[in-house]
C-alpha cells in the first residue's frame, strides 16, 4: 500500500492503460512469429494485465517524485523495444514473480590450474598433505580390522533381528530377505514414497525478525519441509550400513600389501559408486586414476554380493543397462580411455573383493590415495590403508571440519572454477568425480610450496623428495606443514 500516491487516480489509470498497450503490442507480436523459441513466453490476457500492475506498482512505490516522467520514458522504449529484448523483459517478469528460468548460456570454459611445478615436483610435495587417520575413527574412518568376536557379535545382532531395518530414504521400518522369501519377496513394506534431494535452508537474513524465517524446502521439488511424504516413488525401501563390524561380517576389510616388486607407485585418485542391495549400500563402480596428470588407471563395474534393490541411479550413475551390456573383465586388454562413448560398454567384475584386488595392484602402502569423504570409498572396498589424502578435510568446512564436510560439487565451484556432477537423472560421473579431485589436491600442493619455498626448502628432483633448510632438524623438517593428527576436525568452542 502507498502512503502518498504520485499523481491522481484518473492520471494513474491512464498512464496504466498506455503501458498496457504498448506490452500488448510485444506480446502480439511475439505470439505472430513462427520461427521463434519463445512460444513459451507469450503471454495471456491475465498476465499481461499483472505484469503492467506490477510495473506501475513499482515505479510509484520506488519513484514517486519522478513517477510519471519514469512511466512516460519506459513506454517510450517499449514502443521502440524488438521481440528479443521483449522476450529477455518477459523471463525476468516470470523470474521474480513466479518462477526461475534458467537463462541459456554457453558453459563456461573450466579454469586451466598450475602449479607451476613439474608432475614429479607436485609428486615430491602431495605427502605433505596426508592425514593421518589416528583419532578419526569416530568420523567412519576404519584403521584396524574388526576382530573375529566382534564379526560375529554384528552376525548375531542381525539374526536376532530378523531381517527389520530402517530406511534410509524415509526412515520406516520394513523387513528385508537375502535370498528372497518363498515368495519371490526381497523386501516388506510396499514402495518408499520420499524425497530425494537434500534439505536445503535459507540463510537468515537481517529483516527476519519482521518478515519471519524462510522456509526450509527439498532441493529435488522445492516443497516445503513437512508440507508431504514424498515426491518420489521407489519400488522399494533401501538401507544402509555404517557399523564398522556389521560391513565386516559381510567382507571383511584388508590393509593395502605390499606388492611383490616393492616399487613405489604415483598416486592414485579413486571414486566409488554405490547402490542399494540386500545387503545395505555396496560397491556398484570403482574408478582410478593417476595424480597429478588424471590418466586412467581402472573403470570398472562390480558385482554386489546381495541382490540389487536400487542402483541408485540418479547419484551413482549406474543403470541397469551397464549391466546388461557390460563385458567380462579382461587384463589384457589396454587401459580404459576417458575418450570413450556413452555406448562403449564398461567391463564388470564378480565381487567387490575382486575389484578391491584389482585397485591393490596400483597401491603400495606407502602410496598417497586421494579421494573426497574417503571414509566412504574406502568402507565400500573393505580397504584399510595408511596413506590417504581426503579433501574433506584439506578444506574444512566453514563450521569448523569435521563431521561438516564441504560437498565436491561446492569446492570444484570455488576453488577451480567449474561445474561438476551436472547429469541430473543421469547421475554423477566418477571418472569426473575422480579427477576433481586431483585438482583440488594440486591447488594445495601450489599453496604448500609457496610457503615452503619462502621457508628456503628445495625439491631434489632426481631424488623425488623435499629438502629442507639446512638450518633445520630432521624432527622439524618432518612436521613442518604436514597435517598432524585430529587435521580437519570441528574443534570444541567452535560454531
Amino acid at each position: 500500500m502507498l502512503t502518498k500516491a504520485p499523481a491522481s487516480h484518473g492520471v494513474r489509470l491512464s498512464i496504466l492503460t498506455k503501458l498496457h498497450s504498448a506490452m500488448s503490442t510485444l506480446n502480439a507480436k511475439l505470439a505472430e512469429d513462427q520461427e521463434n523459441g519463445n512460444k513459451y513466453l507469450v503471454l495471456s490476457p491475465n498476465e499481461l494485465v499483472t505484469m503492467a500492475l506490477d510495473e506501475e506498482e513499482k515505479a510509484a512505490k520506488d519513484n514517486p517524485s519522478v513517477y510519471s516522467n519514469i512511466i512516460k520514458l519506459r513506454i517510450v522504449r517499449l514502443s521502440k523495444m524488438s521481440k528479443e529484448d521483449w522476450a529477455n523483459e518477459v523471463k525476468d517478469h516470470l523470474n521474480a514473480r513466479y518462477y526461475k528460468f534458467e537463462p541459456i548460456q554457453e558453459p563456461p570454459k573450466p579454469r586451466v590450474f598450475t602449479t607451476g611445478l613439474s608432475a614429479k615436483e607436485e609428486v615430491a610435495i602431495v605427502g605433505k598433505l596426508v592425514t593421518p587417520l589416528e583419532g578419526l575413527e569416530g568420523f567412519g574412518y576404519v584403521t584396524r580390522a574388526p576382530s573375529k568376536e566382534e564379526i560375529e557379535s554384528a552376525r548375531k545382532g542381525v539374526e536376532g533381528s530378523k531381517g527389520w531395518e530402517q530406511c534410509a530414504r524415509c526412515a520406516g521400518r520394513f523387513q528385508v530377505w537375502p535370498g528372497r522369501r518363498p515368495d519371490g519377496s526381497l523386501t516388506s513394506g510396499g514402495q518408499c514414497t520420499h524425497h530425494p534431494g537434500k534439505p536445503l535452508y535459507p540463510p537468515k537474513s537481517q529483516t527476519q525478525h519482521i518478515t519471519g524465517p524462510k522456509e526450509a524446502y527439498y532441493s529435488c521439488c522445492n516443497e516445503s519441509l513437512g508440507a508431504s511424504s514424498g515426491c518420489t516413488k521407489g519400488d522399494t525401501h533401501v538401507f544402509k550400513v555404517s557399523e564398522t563390524k556389521r560391513l565386516a561380517s559381510i567382507l571383511q576389510f584388508e590393509k593395502t600389501p605390499w606388492q611383490p616388486d616393492k616399487r613405489a607407485r604415483p598416486p592414485v585418485c579413486f571414486d566409488c559408486e554405490m547402490g542399494y542391495t540386500t545387503l545395505g549400500m555396496e560397491l556398484i563402480r570403482l574408478t582410478a586414476v593417476s595424480w597429478p596428470d588424471g590418466k586412467p588407471l581402472l573403470d570398472i563395474l562390480v558385482r554386489p554380493m546381495g541382490e540389487v534393490l536400487d542402483l541408485n541411479s540418479r547419484f551413482s550413475g549406474v543403470f541397469p543397462g551397464h549391466y546388461a551390456n557390460a563385458i567380462p573383465y579382461d587384463p589384457s586388454t589396454q587401459t580404459p580411455e576417458f575418450n570413450e562413448t556413452e555406448n562403449q560398454p564398461l567391463q564388470v567384475v564378480d565381487s567387490p573383493a575382486a575389484a578391491r584386488s584389482l585397485l591393490f595392484t596400483h597401491l603400495q602402502p606407502t602410496t598417497p590415495i586421494i579421494g573426497h569423504a574417503i571414509d566412504n570409498d574406502l568402507n565400500a572396498c573393505r580397504i584399510i590403508h595408511p596413506t590417504v589424502i581426503d579433501t574433506v578435510i584439506l578444506y574444512p568446512a566453514p563450521r569448523g571440519g569435521l563431521p561438516n564436510r564441504m560437498s565436491l560439487k561446492t569446492l570444484c565451484r570455488k576453488f577451480l572454477e567449474r561445474e561438476i556432477q551436472t547429469g541430473g537423472e543421469r547421475g554423477h560421473d566418477s571418472k569426473e568425480d575422480a579427477v576433481a579431485t586431483g585438482e583440488l589436491v594440486r591447488v594445495k600442493v601450489g599453496e604448500t610450496w609457496k610457503v615452503l619455498k619462502s621457508k628456503g626448502w628445495r625439491i631434489d628432483v632426481a631424488g623425488g623428495k623435499l629438502v629442507p633448510p639446512e638450518r633445520m632438524g630432521e624432527g622439524d623438517a618432518a612436521k613442518e606443514r604436514s597435517l598432524g593428527v585430529g587435521a580437519g576436525v570441528k574443534r570444541k568452542g567452535l560454531s
